[in-house]
């Protein structure tokens, strides 16, 4: 009777350490998990303050080098300052040697060429808008973003291509970055771009 009590008293005494063990292991994980969330929030916050006070470092960083603004294509201007905002005119995508991104999304270009395609645009603003204003630093505010999109009628992800230039103004400018939107689809658009975008910022 004695060594049957003094088994289940170990298999218990095991039970208990196997309980404990896997409770060290579920909150040990967690905390890891917390933890790693936690770092990975830090670093995108500071890279969104660093943004937002030095966005021309953030450029440097990035390996973004602004082209020179290209002429207008009609009778209009690339900026527009009244007050503290800067308007700034519709841009297409220009790749660094000059040409266009064309086509339309869900027929010749996939969503991941239209983002990349928003991004060239986002760069092709920025250029206007240093043009305009001398200096990203005086950025206060990205106010407005307006996406056009080249579709064929089938396409509705035209916010997640409108990303690529919205995403860019954020790892710039930090939360100042953020703005309004909106992105639409389009039955065509000038000389077959795959996007234009038009934008308004707030400057000092």
């Amino acid at each position: 009777m004695s060594s049957r009590k003094s088994a289940l008293s170990i298999r218990k005494t095991r039970l208990e350490k196997m309980f404990v063990l896997s409770l060290a292991l579920l909150f040990g994980g967690l905390f890891l998990d917390v933890a790693t969330l936690g770092a990975a929030q830090e670093k995108q916050s500071h890279a969104a303050e660093a943004g937002a006070s030095d966005p021309e470092g953030r450029l440097d960083e990035l390996g973004i080098v602004l082209p020179e603004p290209t002429a207008p294509v009609a009778n209009y201007v690339k900026a527009v300052r009244s007050g503290n905002l800067v308007f700034l005119s519709g841009h297409g995508p220009y790749r660094s040697d000059g040409t266009l991104v064309t086509g339309k999304l869900g027929r010749d270009l996939t969503i991941e060429e239209g983002y990349e395609a928003a991004r060239l645009t986002g760069i092709a603003l920025l250029s206007s808008l240093k043009r305009e204003i001398g200096d990203l630093g005086r950025v206060q505010r990205i106010v407005k973003v307006f996406g056009m999109v080249n579709v064929d009628p089938s396409f509705t992800d035209m916010p997640k291509v409108i990303n690529g230039c919205s995403d860019l103004m954020v790892e710039i400018f930090g939360e100042h970055g953020r703005h309004a939107r909106a992105a639409v689809g389009m039955a065509s658009l000038p000389v077959g771009i795959a996007v234009e975008i038009d934008m308004v910022v707030e400057v000092e």
